[in-house]
């Protein structure tokens, strides 16, 4: 995809919207065209010129930035990382070169990968005061609150990035990170299960790094189970970006401020933990042991399709994708490899989720409504299969997305139309009223 063939992603296309407003007032503003994709209505002089706002709960007819990262098309099921399908990149790729590919925009040649593997394993380590954290949170913390809490922190401890105006400094943070990351999830999940830390190790790819970290214990040596490493390494790649969702906004919004990268993510890491984002495939583990077995399967469809029930299907729908979300295809056969891989075939949570993807995927109600299943419907049983606890289940996915909330957050550093965020709002409340003395009120 060269420029020479294709629109520039911030162009005018030469098109104009026309807004017609009360006493005929006409209004143009111009419509501007990606590489692919629907066009934009270039709203950015709207209430200059009419005196109006527009209103989009959710913002989801707004675009708030132009971006070359990622791209999805809902209705056909495509999600592409610079260009390249997320099912060639996690059939052939690995999770770093992932990151490279994110940041970079280009996808590595073998030194540049050699080189930006050796920097980030050279940043896996905290500052050693920074372990003193973990022993000052409950010991039932929930580690998505040590996360929240300890990312922040890292701005107090490396102050030589935190500089946004400087473009060493931006991509020091940035490596750092993407390094650190899975060394602070390690140590809240050891700090919760009473397990000393474990440190990484530089002669471990980036995924065995981590599960050692988390799963091995002083007293034994730790052998790298393959299979999980690879299950695990694909889970990343699928979660590593999703264009402007909650937490990438969040952290597009924090960052438009100058915030520091540390504290942006933190933020991103914040709006994650909510369940209707980064908590969803916990949630929907949490539905398919509700169900419990395969013969309540029927009965549980027909209580979703019941509004007056209040019981919901977790795991299907998704507010972008409206056909079988591409991600949920490599993540259903992932699923299957690792059960395989362990000998368990006859999970029946995997028997529970297959019956009822069998059923909502012929059943006319969900076929209407494009309810398919999303990515979280497999990764929470794969995730638990790997032996990671429910309440880990979102920190991973924090893992892993901090390469696209990082990438974004250096495009919009670096983009010269970026500005603060600031929404408007549609006031509803009260006009002007007149104080009245606390000895007159009623």
């Amino acid at each position: 995809m060269s420029a020479d063939d294709n629109k520039a992603s911030n162009a005018a296309s030469g098109k104009q919207a026309t807004i017609t407003l009360s006493g005929n007032r006409v209004v143009q503003m111009p419509v501007r065209s990606g590489s692919v994709g629907p066009d934009v209505i270039d709203i950015g002089r709207l209430y200059a010129n009419t005196g109006c706002f527009t209103y989009d709960p959710g913002f989801v007819s707004t675009a708030n930035c132009s971006s070359k990262i990622t791209y999805i098309d809902g209705d056909e099921g495509i999600l592409m990382y610079r260009g390249y399908p997320i099912e060639q990149i996690a059939d052939h790729s690995n999770f770093l070169e992932t990151c490279y590919l994110l940041l970079h925009g280009e996808l590595p040649s073998k030194a540049q990968n050699s080189e930006f593997c050796t920097t980030i394993s050279r940043h896996t380590m905290l500052h050693e005061q920074m372990t003193r954290f973990f022993t000052g949170y409950r010991r039932d913390a929930h580690p998505m609150a040590i996360m929240c809490g300890t990312v922040g922190a890292l701005s107090a401890f490396y102050h030589d990035s935190t500089d946004i105006n400087d473009p060493h400094q931006r991509m020091v943070a940035q490596h750092r990170l993407i390094a650190k990351m899975p060394t602070i999830a390690a140590m809240a999940y050891k700090y919760s299960i009473g397990q000393p830390f474990i440190y990484p190790r530089n002669d471990l790819d980036y995924v065995s790094n981590f599960l050692q970290m988390c799963f091995a214990v002083p007293c034994e040596p730790y052998q790298i189970d393959e299979v999980r490493a690879r299950a695990l390494d694909k889970i990343f790649i699928l979660h590593a970006d999703h264009e402007q969702n909650a937490s990438t906004s969040t952290v597009r919004l924090a960052g438009s401020s100058g915030a520091n990268p540390f504290a942006c993510i933190a933020a991103g890491i914040a709006c994650l933990w909510g369940p209707a984002h980064g908590g969803a495939n916990e949630a929907c583990l949490n539905m398919l042991k509700e169900i419990g077995t395969v013969d309540k399967v029927a009965d549980y469809v027909k209580k979703t399709k019941d509004k007056s029930s209040g019981v919901k299907l977790m795991g299907f729908g998704h507010r972008v994708y409206k056909n079988y979300d591409p991600r949920a295809k490599v993540m259903q056969k992932t699923c299957h490899e690792v059960l395989n891989h362990l000998g368990v075939k006859e999970d029946p949570l995997l028997k529970v989720a297959l019956e009822l993807e069998r059923i909502a995927l012929q059943d006319d109600y969900f076929i209407e409504k494009k309810l398919y299943p999303n990515v979280d419907y497999y990764s929470g049983i794969t995730l638990k299969a790997l032996g990671f606890p429910e309440d880990m289940f979102t920190v991973l996915f924090a893992v892993a997305r901090t390469v696209g909330w990082i990438a974004q957050w250096k495009e919009m550093v670096e983009d010269p139309e970026q500005k603060i965020g600031r929404p408007r709002q549609l006031y509803i409340g009260p006009s002007r009223r007149e104080y009245v003395q606390l000895d007159k009120r009623a």
